[in-house]
């Protein structure tokens, strides 16, 4: 995930600038307001840092940072998962651009795709890791020390984490079930008591519909008796009187006498026929109806009551009558749920079990901690006493919380005795701010392997040493460089001469204005830089001559660090042939 090139138009001083990066150790250098620190601004602007109109250069209307990064390391899959999750193109590279106009407004694209801000910012956090000159105040954040120890531990706390959330919420539910319990009992005792009264009724569903229509037919029911009596009467006749049935009947028997002469009488008489027993079906069930149907003043009584004892439920509950059957149905899943949340005993069990779990994972998480810590320690001591820090010592301090956390039982805090046989004590009480960037230096070269951020940028984290040490700066760097990607914007000759590539920021006056320049320095040029870093403004040949030797100081070291990595690397092929 190393970067390869930074594109920028119009960025504060620059006007333009194309800049392929290697990989290694990279510093640049420069005058005092050359404009060091924009490369490493233009980078945060890349990866979603808040925009502003000032880094628009002066008479332009908008400036615009292109970063593009190589995604063939072993981070690879992880981004490319990320990206094709986002909808963004996956390829070999990811380019990252960033435009900002006059008015301060900003857009921004991945691999050529319009992104938020945001999806710059997270993907960023996975391609570059930049430490300005305060970056050692992450020392004094619990959580960043506690981060950083667990990922020298390669320990997850993710299920002490979820063991948590799970203790706390069975936690938080015995509690209140505790504290509410009286109210809980009130509001069961009332749901039971309405359930049962409720349950005096029964209501079905569906039935509302047919009780209410039986009702209303039982009401009616004499009037329904003699109505259809009468009509059979209508059709069938009654003593002296001619039914709609004889009618019908003699009407078909007077056109059948004349048919033979009239041939159309047949049609006639042959529907009277289809009419007279249809008639005569009628006439049979309405007979049927009127005779069967007895009036029974109990069943009215009966559905009467129902009626009402549905009717009066539905009002004191102001629902709708159809609507009873759910409600009692719904009471009950109410109880079911009052009686679980008033059942103490397996309320507490459940808090047990969680806490249990919690214990073990949080222990698991512990253990991991103070197997590393001691090993981390000394790493950091070691680094430290190559930083000019000699005699002072680095520890872990890892004390036991009162009560678990998400993050586990630890409370960790970083130590420093400064010197020799001397009472640790925090960071930040005994440690002056240049000790911090030191000891911020040591642990990331310590910790360089750790994570997949491939890039590191330093931001003039050299301040405040010089001589020796700022020669150990240097090659810790590069030491750093063997397995991430370093950029180090740096005023120290002594960084520079260590650098596996070197870049000059040049400040750049003519008649469109200021503008600063970037460029490799290399040969003779890089000789004359090292000059100027060493603070001499006349190139005398002793200057000169010092600045030779720094470069050669710097490339023995590096050779060095060739050396050890190749015998480092020919070691574990004579391992592997060797299993």
């Amino acid at each position: 995930m190393a970067l390869r090139r930074l594109v920028l138009r119009d960025f504060v001083l620059v006007q333009s600038l194309e800049l392929d990066f290697q990989t290694g150790f990279t510093v640049l250098s420069g005058e005092t307001g050359a404009g060091k620190s924009i490369l490493v601004d233009a980078m945060q602007m890349a990866l979603g840092a808040r925009a502003e109109s000032g880094l628009v250069r002066e008479g332009a209307q908008r400036a615009d940072i292109v970063a593009e990064f190589d995604l063939s390391d072993k981070a690879a899959p992880a981004l490319h998962a990320w990206l094709q999750a986002h909808g963004f193109d996956v390829d070999e590279t990811v380019i990252l651009r960033r435009t900002v106009d006059s008015q301060g407004k900003s857009r921004a694209w991945i691999n050529g795709t319009v992104a938020t801000v945001g999806q710059l910012h997270t993907l960023g956090e996975s391609l570059v890791d930049i430490h300005g000159q305060h970056a050692w105040q992450s020392l004094m954040r619990a959580q960043s020390v506690r981060e950083l120890l667990d990922a020298y531990a390669q320990a997850d706390d993710a299920q002490t984490q979820r063991a948590w959330r799970a203790w706390r919420d069975a936690t938080e539910a015995l509690q209140q079930a505790q504290s509410n319990a009286a109210r809980l009992r009130q509001d069961r005792e009332r749901l039971q008591w309405q359930i049962e009264e409720m349950g005096k009724l029964a209501p079905q569903e569906g039935e509302w519909e047919a009780l209410n229509s039986q009702h209303t037919r039982l009401t009616h029911l004499q009037d329904l008796q003699r109505a259809a009596s009468h009509a059979w009467t209508l059709l069938d006749g009654s003593e002296g009187e001619v039914g709609a049935t004889q009618a019908l009947n003699q009407a078909a028997q007077a056109l059948a006498e004349h048919r033979a002469i009239e041939p159309q009488f047949a049609d006639w008489e042959s529907t009277l026929l289809q009419l007279l027993d249809q008639v005569a079906d009628v006439a049979r069930s309405l007979r049927d109806y009127a005779q069967s149907q007895e009036w029974d003043a109990n069943d009215l009584q009966s559905l009467d009551a129902r009626v009402s004892h549905w009717l009066t439920l539905a009002r004191r509950h102001r629902q709708a009558p159809e609507a009873l059957p759910a409600l009692w149905a719904q009471w009950k899943v109410e109880l079911k749920a009052l009686d679980a949340g008033i059942d103490l005993e397996a309320l507490s069990a459940t808090e047990q079990k969680a806490k249990h779990e919690l214990d073990h994972a949080a222990q698991v998480l512990s253990r991991q901690r103070h197997a590393v810590a001691p090993q981390l320690a000394a790493a950091v001591t070691e680094a430290m006493q190559e930083l000019g820090m000699a005699g002072s010592a680095f520890s872990i301090a890892i004390k036991p919380l009162p009560e678990p956390q998400a993050h586990g039982i630890d409370e960790i805090e970083f130590l420093i005795a400064s010197h020799a046989g001397g009472t640790q004590k925090p960071l930040g009480k005994v440690a002056s701010g240049g000790e911090l960037s030191r000891i911020s230096l040591a642990i990331a070269v310590c910790t360089s392997r750790l994570g997949l951020t491939q890039t590191l940028v330093f931001d003039e984290v050299d301040t405040g040493i010089g001589g020796a040490v700022a020669h150990s700066v240097g090659a810790l760097m590069h030491r750093l460089g063997r397995d991430r990607q370093v950029l180090a914007v740096t005023h120290l000759p002594q960084v520079a001469a260590c650098a596996d590539q070197h870049l000059l920021v040049q400040k750049n006056r003519s008649s469109e204005g200021v503008s600063s320049m970037v460029a490799p320095v290399l040969g003779e040029e890089r000789v004359h830089e090292i000059a100027r870093m060493l603070g001499s403004e006349a190139m005398t040949g002793a200057t000169l001559a010092h600045a030779r030797e720094m470069l050669l100081a710097g490339e023995f070291d590096r050779h060095s660090t060739m050396q050890v990595k190749a015998g480092r690397k020919t070691a574990s092929n004579k391992r592997s042939k060797h299993a």
